[in-house]
């Protein structure tokens, strides 16, 4: 696990300086668990055609989730207003990016030490009917103990809930490696007042045990069709991101602070 976490916090590192682009994040996040039963339950608490890891990888030992997050002035800048600014959008697209080549990078490692990997696209995995995805990194992080998830259902970590999330599994058996600390990470969900987020949304998808799903949607696409500033990024720059900005949780577990 040191090995892979040393990886993952260098090639998010690098990043910037190879890709001559902004450096956007801070260091990642790396979390595993075995492959046991407790990711029979994803059916359940996801979708009900959720993947199992052993559909992706019949001889999985382990699950690898890990947590890229956002520098603060990236965040706090897509706190004004109430639609996504144009480095939200650029970012986006970058950490997908980044994402799906630090997963490869993470299953290489692991395959030069004779162990196989599989992994599934960092975003645009899900149905767009049901808006449910077959293989969701955040209920992933949350069984392997990375993060709990927020009144905004995102995942708040150690880091924070503004950033991003990838995932993958392998053969290696690495152990149990947890990094949240507390059995809730929401301040609303661990009894204590807050519900910023619900008041940051600017199309009420939020409520204290309620997500609607459609009119959030609605909202990413309507931004990319809509703002200029999002125009030449990709078809798929679905962004918002507002209940993520200037939060108690986005930079923190603010439950671990109390």
């Amino acid at each position: 696990m040191k090995d892979l976490r040393r990886f993952a916090e260098a090639f998010v590192s690098e990043e910037s300086e190879q890709s001559g682009r902004p450096a956007w994040w801070n260091a990642p996040l790396l979390a595993a668990a075995p492959s046991d039963s407790r990711f029979d339950a994803l059916p359940k608490i996801a979708a009900a055609d959720h993947f199992l890891p052993r559909d992706l990888l019949p001889t999985v030992k382990s699950v690898i989730v890990f947590f890229i997050p956002f520098k603060k002035a990236l965040v706090m800048e897509n706190a004004t207003g109430d639609r996504p600014c144009r480095n939200w959008g650029a970012a986006y697209v970058q950490t997908n990016n980044l994402i799906e080549r630090l997963s490869r990078g993470l299953a290489d490692l692991l395959s030069e030490s004779g162990f196989a990997c599989a992994l599934t696209p960092a975003t645009h995995n899900f149905d767009e009917v049901r808006l449910m995805a077959r293989w969701s990194h955040k209920h992933l992080a949350h069984l392997v103990n990375l993060g709990r998830f927020g009144t905004h259902h995102m995942m708040i970590t150690p880091s924070g809930c503004a950033g991003r999330l990838g995932s993958l599994v392998s053969e290696m058996d690495l152990g149990d490696h947890p990094l949240i600390e507390t059995d809730q990470a929401c301040l609303s969900k661990a009894g204590h007042e807050c519900g910023r987020c619900i008041q940051a949304c600017p199309v009420a998808a939020l409520q204290p045990k309620a997500f609607d799903r459609k009119r959030c949607w609605n909202r990413l696409k309507d931004n990319r069709h809509t703002l200029v500033c999002l125009a030449d990024l990709p078809e798929t720059t679905h962004v918002c991101g507002k209940c993520a900005a200037s939060m108690p949780c986005s930079f923190i577990n603010p439950v671990a602070e109390i």
